[in-house]
């Protein structure tokens, strides 16, 4: 399938083959990644977003198919977005998130792709947006997007999702983290994994309390909830409790909110156009080898040849 509007017409018409290779092209970011997300653009906007996220080993895999199956079971198609490590050798993803949900993958209306970070910052992989795009015109109902599992910095999640899921486990030391990184600020829903640990109480009042001292005047009052992935227990709760905050961002919330979303993303493509000609230009001259030499010889630090750089540039214009 070599024409791009045959393949445009296939991923709107749900097609899985199209809709794989579609998202290919975005991932490798060849000549025709640029046209076909144009062209898909106009058809998105009707999915709702879930984002899932929060450190390492806490079971958002699980959850997430636990997730996958409810909604299946209400008749909703779902496409997930696991954005998996990089590997240091291959940069592909490991496949973890995939392996882990293969018992979804016999079913047609789920949809599941990993993403390789590729060193990408913020928890997820740079074209993830992209691929929301592609699935969302693609029809599909709930497009759950999870982080990869860095800890820290995954807050990038706010620029895609609607709806924030930060999930955390008892005895872990992940309620401090997810604090550090200002996971707190942008959840909407916390969920309490492995809650048939003996802790999952204190970890559950721990949350409620720093919600309460970094608390402002929430027009949604961000719930708690415990759950056993492994045993789906809680999951139905958790599910109750998105949809309510799907019918919460109704009106002019969502329009802000969705707005917010565009705004970051509209801001991250123009950065990467600038980057992208910046580089070229200065590579076709020459000029960004010279730079390097000088950075490599400690005459000047990256960060002063990038303000020459783009001083340079605005000069020009």
């Amino acid at each position: 399938m070599t024409n791009i509007q045959q393949l445009v017409n296939a991923v709107l018409s749900g097609d899985r083959r199209a809709t794989a290779k579609a998202i290919t092209i975005i991932e490798n970011d060849s000549s025709r990644a640029q046209k076909l997300v144009s062209l898909l653009y106009p058809h998105t906007g009707n999915a709702h977003i879930i984002g899932i996220t929060g450190p390492s080993g806490v079971g958002k895999s699980t959850l997430v198919e636990k997730l996958a199956k409810k909604l299946r079971q209400k008749g909703k198609t779902v496409g997930v977005v696991a954005v998996d490590p990089t590997s240091p050798f291959s940069c592909g993803a490991f496949l973890g998130d995939r392996i882990r949900m293969q018992d979804l993958s016999t079913d047609q209306g789920v949809f599941i792709r990993s993403m390789a970070t590729r060193n990408n910052p913020g928890g997820l992989a740079r074209t993830t947006k992209e691929a929301v795009h592609i699935l969302d015109a693609a029809g599909m109902d709930i497009i759950i997007v999870e982080t990869v599992g860095a800890g820290q910095s995954e807050v990038d999640i706010i620029q895609i999702a609607q709806t924030i899921v930060v999930v955390l486990a008892p005895g872990l030391g992940d309620e401090i983290q997810a604090i550090k990184a200002g996971l707190m600020e942008i959840g909407d829903i916390f969920v309490i994994n492995k809650a048939d640990r003996e802790d999952s109480n204190k970890a559950a009042t721990d949350v409620q309390t720093m919600l309460g001292i970094g608390s402002k005047n929430f027009q949604w009052k961000p719930a708690i909830i415990k759950t056993i992935a492994m045993t789906g227990e809680g999951t139905a709760e958790l599910l109750g409790k998105i949809e309510e905050h799907k019918g919460h961002l109704k009106g002019e919330l969502d329009d802000l909110r969705q707005r917010k979303i565009v705004e970051t993303e509209l801001t991250e493509a123009i950065k990467r156009k600038i980057a992208e000609y910046l580089i070229n230009e200065l590579r076709k001259s020459g000029q960004l080898d010279e730079l390097i030499s000088e950075v490599l010889a400690r005459k000047i630090d990256p960060l002063t040849a990038a303000e020459k750089i783009v001083t340079k540039q605005l000069k020009k214009n």
